[in-house]
């Protein structure tokens, strides 16, 4: 999916990339590239058209992984975009990948001057705090397991790019419960 789709279906339009109110760049990035580091302005949004990265935050002496960013999806240090200081969280392409980014100097200005983008501003933030509200949700009640489940179920397809102490530091448990979980599920 390319983000002009991700546009047009939030916003049930057709447009072409050269209708947006903004400029759209595609970059590709090799594994292991940081896109937004610890103590940075975040000055982009990207989209997800092909990869994973990992959005992680220190925590005392270690650091947590907080979400996976999958084909399809909007990401970016959130916070740090919209108020200008300098972002708790690092993000990290875990294969190489392919996305669209759109710079907050671009963005912010058609929020201004397009209805059409100012809509897809508020359905995107609305979409983002419902994810982190589910997210929030799944932690209180769901198992390890449960949400290990969902993330094969809706992401097979590069569970096997993420190491497997990424996925337990995002599940909250230690590499070897998951790879328990892992075993009861293959049997």
């Amino acid at each position: 999916m390319l983000f002009i789709d991700f546009y047009n279906a939030i916003l049930n339009t057709s447009f072409a990339y050269d209708d947006l109110p903004f400029s759209v760049e595609t970059i590709k990035v090799t594994k292991g590239t940081r896109l937004t580091v610890y103590g940075q302005l975040e000055d982009s949004l990207y989209f997800m058209n092909k990869g994973v990265v990992e959005m992680a935050i220190k925590s005392y002496m270690t650091e947590k992984i907080i979400d996976f960013f999958f084909e399809g999806e909007l990401f970016c240090g959130y916070t740090s975009f919209l108020d200008q200081l300098p972002t708790d969280v690092q993000t990290t392409a875990l294969m190489d990948s392919e996305m669209e980014v759109i710079k907050r100097k671009d963005l912010l200005p058609a929020y201004d001057h397009s209805l059409e983008a100012n809509k897809f501003g508020r359905i995107a933030t609305e979409q983002g705090y419902i994810r982190k509200s589910n997210r929030e949700k799944d932690l209180l009640t769901k198992t390890a397991e449960e949400r290990y489940e969902e993330m094969f179920r809706t992401h097979s397809d590069y569970i096997s790019f993420i190491p497997v102490n990424k996925v337990a530091k995002y599940l909250g448990i230690h590499p070897e419960s998951l790879s328990r979980i892992r075993k009861k599920m293959n049997s």
